[in-house]
């Protein structure tokens, strides 16, 4: 097991990730209840899930709890995008309500990054804050958004306009579940993967590009996944150690997401998927890049590239307005004084935040679109 800190001021917390294997070894999954027991929290759990994951993974969680000495009560929720609202968190609360959760119970998330962002808000505005874990089960919530306390609600008119900062007190990542996921949400957290390796790591992007497939897990190499899985959390586990609340570095999170949320948004979280919005909104932002003057147009055809080889879109949704997008953008969270923050590659592995993108420049890049 390889074990990532996450070094906060107030809570530091790890992220325990084991090694993918091609036997039937234990599962970390096994290991839920002693992980959890070792952090000394109460004895009400309420684990958190989707009907499809709990009948793949719930019962082995749910013993692991209860052999730990938890009781455990459970929530199912809907799964998808459009389901991520307020009325799934009052779901939530009246499961938590009728189990008596206390102040030192802890939520368990069990799920992808849905599962997880209603989870942590839910934990962070029960009785003004209870504990949560955080067991992501899509590539995408274990490389990205089961880590750095980011969780919320979608508001119709926006992406994660509700929510909060709330940090786990653990991160428990099993790559073995992810022989279970759908081939299209594999694709759509290698788009999160592929951030990492043009924000902040060259060396994870030259690894991904020397591998001859990465559109099915099964094409990947299982070497492949380990270093996916710990190069991915170190950089979140580096970014939110010195920028836990997105006052300036951790911005650069977001590489694809200011344009990616508004198409998610635009198709009523029906058409395109997180990850697949963020390929598009990747594209988009190397392209800006390249039109200013900041990013050379060889390295904009290398992601773009490594974005196809998974299988990912490049191209917008037919029938998406780019009047709607600019409109749209406008709602972002990252906006600041009316002006929308992009953030831009300038090499393979270094990018930078700036609000000077004409609105101009973003409506030609996205008309070539």
């Amino acid at each position: 097991m390889t074990l990532i800190n996450v070094n906060l001021p107030e809570q530091s917390y790890e992220i325990a990730i084991t090694s993918l294997s091609d036997a039937n070894s234990p599962s970390s999954l096994d290991d839920l209840g002693q992980q959890m027991a070792s952090l000394n929290l109460g004895k009400k759990v309420l684990l958190v899930s989707n009907q499809t994951i709990l009948k793949h993974f719930g019962q082995r969680a749910i013993a692991s709890l209860t052999s730990a000495g938890f009781e455990v009560a459970s929530c199912i929720l809907p799964p998808g995008e459009r389901y991520k609202t307020l009325n799934s968190i009052q779901k939530l609360y009246d499961i938590a309500l009728e189990n008596r959760l206390e102040r030192s119970s802890t939520m368990v998330a069990l799920g992808g990054g849905v599962i997880g962002d209603m989870t942590g808000f839910a934990a962070a505005t029960w009785l003004r804050g209870i504990n949560v874990v955080q067991v992501p089960t899509s590539l995408l919530a274990m490389v990205d958004s089961a880590i750095g306390g980011k969780t919320g609600v979608n508001h119709p008119h926006g992406k994660n306009l509700i929510g909060a900062f709330h940090q786990p007190r653990l991160v428990l990542i099993d790559p073995d579940v992810l022989k279970t996921l759908p081939m299209r949400e594999f694709r759509a957290g290698m788009a999160e993967v592929i951030k990492y390796g043009v924000i902040w790591d060259a060396e994870l992007f030259a690894q991904l590009e020397a591998s001859k497939r990465l559109d099915q897990l099964r094409y990947v190499k299982p070497e492949l996944i380990n270093s996916i899985l710990t190069r991915s959390c170190q950089a979140k586990a580096d970014v939110v150690g010195k920028d836990e609340k997105e006052g300036g570095l951790r911005a650069i999170l977001n590489y694809g997401h200011t344009i990616g949320h508004a198409v998610e948004s635009l198709t009523g979280y029906r058409l395109v998927n997180h990850g697949e919005a963020v390929a598009i909104g990747m594209v988009a932002a190397g392209q800006i890049a390249v039109d200013l003057g900041l990013w050379q147009k060889e390295d904009t055809e290398r992601q773009n590239a490594l974005i196809q080889k998974t299988g990912l879109p490049t191209q917008l949704p037919a029938g998406v307005d780019i009047e709607a997008i600019i409109e749209a953008l406008q709602l972002d969270k990252k906006v600041k004084a009316g002006k929308v923050r992009f953030v831009l590659p300038t090499e393979i592995g270094v990018v930078t935040v700036t609000d000077e993108v004409p609105s101009d420049i973003i409506r030609q890049v996205l008309r070539k679109m």
